[in-house]
């Protein structure tokens, strides 16, 4: 079966393996990366969640409600039982306190990387001085701090203009706060996919993201997701129908122990792209829960697991 959601992302995969040009990295990996990459997605065809491997909604979908409460706290995401920013807070505890960081993806490390959250979800006070990643995704979002101390609510802002001014070009929210980068550091990078605008046409809301730094084959199926549901989110409580998502990457790359992934995954032929259920009476973005949106008709081919860069 023909899925266009998976045919753009492979070809995204074809063309890095082509063309792509061989680059150090910041963790020692070693990547092949191209650069200004770009994918489009048209949401009237089903959501784009990937089917030639399997992806977790429920981690997209708590990710983003996290991003749009505008919290920066990693006890809510483990209370979700989403664990995929664990290892960059747990990483800045070990430097933070002098103690040795095991090799990434051993046993030792998840042993000791469990204990981090555990304590985190049971002690309070570890839980103040460790848990909070810093002015991460959802702060930039919700409370962009101003010179004059205010607070920016771009995401309650840009609601408000595509309701009232959708022929706006200002549909604008940036994660790219220079002046907020260095205490970023807890959760180990600054803004990956880091600006976005909105697009209103012909009764239909369209998503552009820019995102600056690309794990192609761990982050950008994610990345595609969650961006995709904020667009359909956000439609369905304006009054507008799904348009596209257009995926814009910076550098674009495959770390060198992703290779033998990447080609099982291009071997798989995709299936049918699932569909969304969303709960008819949410009618403010900022009142979704997890029970909310139901994902349907989701059959993928199984997980292919690789080792994440930290």
């Amino acid at each position: 079966m023909f899925n266009p959601h998976d045919n753009e992302y492979h070809n995204l995969l074809k063309k890095i393996l082509a063309d792509g040009e061989k680059k150090e990295d910041r963790t020692g990996t070693g990547t092949t990366a191209l650069f200004g990459t770009q994918m489009h997605f048209d949401l009237e065809k089903g959501f784009p969640l990937l089917t030639t491997k399997k992806i977790s909604f429920k981690l997209i979908y708590s990710e983003l409600l996290w991003f749009i409460a505008g919290d920066t706290r990693l006890k809510t995401l483990l209370s979700y039982g989403n664990h995929i920013w664990d290892e960059w807070p747990f990483k800045w505890y070990l430097k933070a306190n002098n103690l040795p960081i095991p090799e990434t993806n051993s046993e030792e490390w998840k042993t000791k990387m469990k204990e981090f959250t555990d304590k985190i979800l049971s002690d309070e006070e570890f839980e103040k001085k460790w848990g909070d990643l810093g002015p991460v995704y959802g702060k930039q979002w919700r409370k962009w701090k101003t010179p004059d101390g205010k607070e920016i609510d771009q995401l309650k802002n840009t609601i408000e203009t595509i309701k009232n001014n959708p022929d706006s070009r200002r549909i604008i929210v940036s994660a790219w706060n220079p002046s907020d980068l260095e205490d970023m550091a807890k959760a180990g990078l600054p803004p990956c996919h880091c600006l976005f605008q909105f697009f209103v046409s012909n009764g239909k809301l369209s998503c552009q993201l820019y995102q600056r730094s690309c794990d192609t084959f761990l982050g950008v199926p994610f990345n595609i997701a969650s961006y995709s549901l904020l667009t359909i989110m956000i439609a369905h409580v304006t009054g507008l129908k799904p348009g596209a998502f257009v995926w814009t990457g910076g550098d674009t790359h495959l770390y060198s122990n992703h290779i033998e992934q990447v080609q099982e995954q291009l071997s798989r032929e995709s299936k049918e792209a699932p569909t969304l259920k969303i709960n008819p009476e949410i009618k403010d973005l900022f009142d979704f829960k997890l029970e909310d949106i139901e994902l349907l008709n989701y059959d993928p081919h199984p997980a292919i697991k690789a080792p994440i860069a930290v």
